[in-house]
């Protein structure tokens, strides 16, 4: 029988640092630290001290899995980089997980992910039976969208503008290394982010290709 997967996943595309460390079913460590800025600096310190507390190295990982957006520019740029430079570095996969995904994991039946995308507006997708595909929405396509489907919930956290959710079921960073597990598998195309505005992702040209290619 092979081992369970030892996943490591991690998130930065708010204003948060977030990581997980998954052993099969089992959540050996999970964190989120809220941060404004900074996310550059704490996130590769933030995933030595959950392996060293796990007593696991880095040889030990199974896969990484990586938010990769919708959400803040920079932020997504950070972790799909740093994901990606571990990948290469130990020959792992490296799976990358859309932000809404990982808030709907654990749900049953149809509902509609949302985070933030401010300026009014909002990241949804639709799933199990709603067809939205990863997109932004203006607070009046958001009502429409709600008065097509009425009884599917909204799943979010974090948002602005009086919109009412229910909470994810999992914590980000776990809901990320759980969809990695299921995902991962050899020769897997390296992580990219998820940009959903246009206006946000519009990067200097040698570091588009980098990730981008």
């Amino acid at each position: 029988m092979q081992p369970d997967p030892t996943v490591l996943a991690f998130d930065t595309s708010a204003a948060h640092c977030a990581a997980a460390l998954l052993s099969g079913d089992h959540v050996l460590r999970a964190e989120t630290r809220k941060m404004a800025k900074g996310q550059a600096e704490a996130l590769m310190p933030m995933l030595q001290e959950m392996l060293t507390d796990a007593n696991l190295r880095w040889q030990d990982l199974t896969c990484l899995g990586v938010g990769i957006g919708p959400g803040n520019f920079t932020g997504i740029r950070i972790s799909v980089s740093a994901a990606r430079g571990l990948a290469l570095g130990l020959n792992l996969p490296a799976v990358g997980v859309c932000t809404l995904e990982a808030l709907a994991e654990g749900h049953q039946g149809p509902s509609i992910a949302l985070c933030d995308a401010r300026r009014s507006a909002v990241y949804a997708q639709g799933f199990n039976g709603i067809d939205l595909a990863p997109q932004q929405l203006s607070a009046e396509e958001l009502h429409d969208l709600r008065a097509k489907h009425p009884d599917a919930p909204l799943i979010g956290s974090d948002m602005d503008d009086g919109v009412s959710t229910q909470a994810p079921k999992m914590p980000l960073a776990v809901a990320i290394a759980r969809i990695a597990a299921r995902s991962a598998k050899p020769n897997l195309k390296p992580p990219a982010p998820l940009y959903l505005r246009a206006a946000d992702a519009a990067p200097a040209k040698p570091a588009a290709t980098l990730l981008d290619k």
